[in-house]
This record gives C-alpha cells, structure tokens and sequence, in this order.
C-alpha cells in the first residue's frame, strides 16, 4: 500500500480489536497495540511526533492514541491518502453500556461502577490507564466519573467532528456501524481488497457481558 495508511478512528468500545484482527486477516501489517497506548502521554500534550515516528513502521492501527480526538488530523497530514474507519456503535447509549460494563467487569471489586482509587491502581499498560483515559478524554471529575450526560456528549461530539472533518473526501471514510451485518464486505470494498473473507462476520473480540453480537 506504499506510504498509504488505515487508521481505525472509532472510539474504544466500538469494535476497535475486531478491526485489528480483520485488518490482520486481511494481509495488513498492524501496528502493535501495547506500542501505541504507551504514547497516550504524547497525545495528551498533543505532541504527535513520536506518535508519527510510530505510524511509519506499520500500515494499519486502531485503538489509543487513534481513536482519541485531534490524531486523525495528525496522521492525515503525515500520511496523505491514508484511509480512515469511523467505527461507531448502533447508538451512543449501547456505546455507553459497554464502555461501563467493561470498566466494571475489568476493575471493580464491588460489582458496581469502580471507584477513582480502583481506576487509579489499574495496572493496565502503565498504571492508572482507564482513570486517566476518563479525565483526559472526557474530562469527567472523581467523584462522577461515569457522568452519562458528559460521555454521551464527547462520544457524540467526536463522531459529529470526524465527519465534518471528512464531509468533503467520501472515499477516505468507512462509517462502519458494527452492529450491523456485512461489515467485512463493507471493509474489503472500502480498501479496494480482493478477499473470500468479504462475506464473513467481522470477528468477535473483547466481549462485554449484556451486549449483543457487537465486538467491542
């Protein structure tokens, strides 16, 4: 694909390591997960340098930092000609319960939405990963971290961006409801890949409790 890149620009919870796996079956070259998150500080400071550095080695990436607000424009700049994948789910409120069933299911002790302190001493990546993901993305406060109004608002306002931002360039945006059905045939026609996958399920990675096929 020459210096043309796919980034998967969809918010966490909405299918963004079953696009790696497709992507991945697809014949494409990843970029490593663990890599990218660890750059999460860089995009906070809005420093994408080491974040560009990174997106030279491989062809595709999904998840942190590409699914957090202002990478899409870095990277489009870099890589001109890049594609880019807006996955969303079929509604900000099914979003919204997955996000919290996970985050409660991965750290809380009491089966209720975690606490500040149980999201700080989550050692996931580097310490305190989902807290800061909530105060920095979203900029929620401790002691209302799961502010339904708030997220909803950022989920809303980030997918409404996106958009805007692509409104006049249609061929270099899938929107990919990954609720619904074909979503590998709407990929491979979307990258111009001859596949027999083309007629497959999108595969089922990261499955939350409560939610219904969708990948998270």
């Amino acid at each position: 694909m020459a210096n043309q890149k796919v980034f998967c620009i969809g918010p966490n919870k909405t299918g963004t390591t079953s696009l790696k796996v497709a992507l991945n079956q697809l014949g494409l070259k990843v970029a490593d997960q663990l890599e990218g998150e660890m750059l999460f500080f860089d995009w906070h400071k809005r420093d994408f340098t080491n974040i560009i550095a990174y997106c030279e080695k491989y062809e595709a990436f999904q998840d942190v930092p590409f699914s957090l607000p202002d990478t899409y424009q870095a990277v489009d700049e870099a890589f001109p000609g890049s594609k880019f994948i807006l996955s969303l789910r079929s509604s900000p409120d099914q979003w919204y319960r997955s996000l919290t069933t996970y985050l409660t299911n991965k750290w809380s002790r009491s089966g209720q939405l975690p606490t500040a302190g149980e999201l700080k001493a989550a050692n996931n990546i580097f310490p305190g990963k989902p807290y800061y993901t909530l105060k920095y993305v979203f900029g929620v406060d401790d002691d209302d971290l799961f502010n339904k109004d708030i997220l909803l608002k950022k989920y809303r306002q980030y997918t409404a961006e996106v958009i805007a931002y692509f409104r006049h360039r249609p061929d270099d945006l899938l929107i990919l409801d990954i609720d619904s059905q074909n979503e590998m045939g709407q990929l491979t026609s979307f990258l111009g890949i001859a596949s027999d996958l083309s007629s497959a399920p999108l595969p089922w990675e990261n499955k939350s409790k409560h939610t219904r096929r969708a990948p998270n």
